[in-house]
């Protein structure tokens, strides 16, 4: 019997299931700035892998300040490699527009959260840079989870199961009662499920179109709210 939820962050609840490179690389498109879909890529990683080895946000970063940081650093990348377009105008439109749009994912889940909360207690699990909670009073999503578990705050990343334990831990249940529900087979649903949880896999959009397992989660889904459709 389900007696509670774990969620994941990004990708999930402000994303609609689709990988952020490529929610970041749409708008790109959207806004014409002109550069290819592998420069593209290697500027997204670079700035990934810049904000993953150096404390550049800080925890009363708002995910506006976030978005800027992102993608300044892969316009920083680009420029480095001769991209030719005014980086600066280009910065403005791209997160002026990745920012309505998790402005209106992250409503839509918050809805969704809103009605699962009456039934069942909620965690969040997220693999983030030590600002998720001031992300979550941004979005009206505070008091909505009864812990926060933050890779940046324990010391644990997903895919370590380690990270899904805490989470369990902190509803005080087993993991047979709990659900996991994330966009990542690799970093959600498989280390959930060796955590011995049950897992919902959110599938949108993937980072490489590689085939996926479908067979791993237990259950599929393509819109938040097939949680509280059942």
């Amino acid at each position: 019997m389900i007696k509670g939820y774990i969620f994941d962050y990004g990708g999930t609840l402000d994303t609609g299931g689709q990988h952020w490179g490529k929610v970041i690389w749409h708008a790109y498109e959207r806004q014409q700035v002109p550069v290819g879909w592998e420069l593209f890529r290697e500027a997204y990683i670079h700035g990934e892998r810049t904000l993953g080895k150096n404390p550049i946000i800080q925890p009363d970063f708002t995910f506006r300040q976030t978005l800027e940081k992102k993608v300044e650093l892969q316009m920083d990348y680009l420029r480095q490699h001769h991209a030719r377009f005014d980086v600066q105008s280009a910065l403005l439109h791209v997160v002026d527009d990745l920012y309505e749009q998790t402005c209106a994912e992250t409503a839509r889940s918050r809805e969704v959260l809103l009605r699962l909360k009456e039934q069942y207690p909620l965690v969040l699990v997220s693999n983030f840079y030590g600002n998720i909670a001031t992300v979550l009073r941004e979005f009206g999503l505070e008091g909505i989870f009864g812990k926060i578990i933050e890779s940046a705050v324990v010391g644990v990343r997903k895919p370590d199961p380690r990270i899904f334990m805490l989470g369990v831990e902190a509803l005080r249940l087993h993991p047979d009662e709990v659900v996991v529900v994330g966009d990542s087979i690799d970093k959600d649903i498989i280390p959930a499920r060796e955590a011995g949880c049950h897992t919902v896999w959110f599938k949108g959009e993937g980072w490489t179109s590689d085939p996926v397992d479908e067979s791993v989660p237990e259950q599929i889904i393509t819109n938040l709210k097939a949680l509280i459709n059942e």
